[in-house]
């Protein structure tokens, strides 16, 4: 899984994929790839339970664009290039206002959502009006192009009404038809609104309600983070942290909601492996088997797969074994066809 952090220079788009990852980075108008940690207070209660030698968290690779600005330098076609390459964008806005990062459009982020939405589009629409003109000319030829062709017809109405592709509602066929194509505005989108200490205080910056309202609409995930004041919480040992947050009224660090916040949009879950050696979360997808479960930790694993012994993660807590687990009769043994749910601590039997 791959997640794409974008936004106008100066937004602090690389400041967040470096609490995000925990990659100190200097200036530079460059790309950085890095995984980050999602944090899941699960794993941390299962390592104190198991103590064991390594603990080891779900993770996701984040990648650091270069600033945007109207498609000048290294960015336009580089940009939008990259950008086909990943799962999903999360769109940092800069909020905060400062006498030593010059802001390049003035403090706009309803403007600046806007304008790298418009950008998103325009190079959708680029691509789609390509492919249209193949395949008018391959329709008389080939009949099997009608079903695409109808898909594609639906992607330019969107599009015409200045509406991002993600809001376009097609059966499953449809979508395996133009899966293919990359349109960056069909990807999931998230956006990070970067604020400084008086606005985090406040809940208020300009064009909050504009911005927030579009979103709503729009169905995009918003959270406010403070870039400054996230760095300043990572420097902290963790009492002195948390009566910072306390201070600001924050429960917890807005880069720990960013995190969740992607997984869960993404439709990903967690299932644990436990044990002294190593307790660790795996990512599948909501929906998956207990045989592609298996097949994250080994390809082995899924190709010879037996049983899946599971039990959940509150029971395990409440009882503190799965051998008296095993007393409740809380302990399963599930088949090929058993849907994973978030939370489940799993092994699994196999013979290759």
């Amino acid at each position: 899984m791959k997640i794409g952090i974008i936004g106008m220079p100066q937004s602090g788009k690389t400041t967040t994929f470096s609490l995000l990852t925990n990659v100190k980075l200097g200036a530079g108008n460059k790309t950085n790839i890095a995984m980050g940690k999602i944090p899941d207070y699960r794993i941390d209660a299962l390592s104190k339970l198991y103590n064991p030698k390594k603990t080891t968290h779900a993770v996701i690779e984040f990648v650091d664009l270069p600033g945007y600005s109207n498609g000048q330098g290294n960015n336009g076609r580089d940009f939008l290039g990259i950008l086909a390459d990943v799962d999903a964008l999360i769109l940092v806005i800069r909020a905060f206002k400062s006498d030593t990062v010059p802001a390049v459009n003035g403090i706009q982020p309803f403007g600046d959502f806007n304008q790298i939405q418009q950008e998103l589009q325009i190079a959708d629409w680029s691509l789609l009006e390509t492919r249209l003109e193949r395949m008018a000319k391959q329709r008389n030829k080939d009949s099997s192009v009608e079903a695409e062709l109808e898909v594609l017809n639906k992607c330019r109405e969107i599009l015409e009404q200045d509406l991002p592709l993600r809001q376009l509602d097609l059966t499953q066929d449809e979508e395996r038809l133009i899966r293919g194509y990359d349109f960056l505005t069909k990807k999931p989108l998230i956006v990070a609104v970067n604020l400084d200490e008086e606005q985090m205080r406040t809940d208020s910056y300009p064009e909050k309600n504009q911005l927030e309202q579009d979103l709503l609409e729009k169905n995009i995930p918003c959270i406010a983070i403070s870039g400054q004041l996230e760095a300043e919480i990572n420097e902290l040992d963790e009492n002195d942290a948390v009566l910072f947050m306390e201070e600001l009224g924050i429960q917890e660090p807005g880069i720990a909601r960013v995190a969740r916040t992607v997984y869960r949009h993404l439709g990903l879950i967690s299932f644990f492996t436990v044990g002294e050696d190593e307790v660790r979360a795996w990512t599948v997808r909501e929906g998956n088997t207990a045989p592609e479960a298996a097949g994250k930790i080994h390809s082995d694993i899924e190709r010879g797969f037996i049983r899946a012994e599971v039990v959940g993660y509150e029971e395990l807590m409440e009882y503190g074994s799965i051998q008296k687990l095993k007393e409740k009769g809380l302990f399963r043994l599930e088949g090929k066809d058993y849907i994973v749910r978030d939370g489940d601590v799993m092994s699994f039997r196999f013979n290759v």
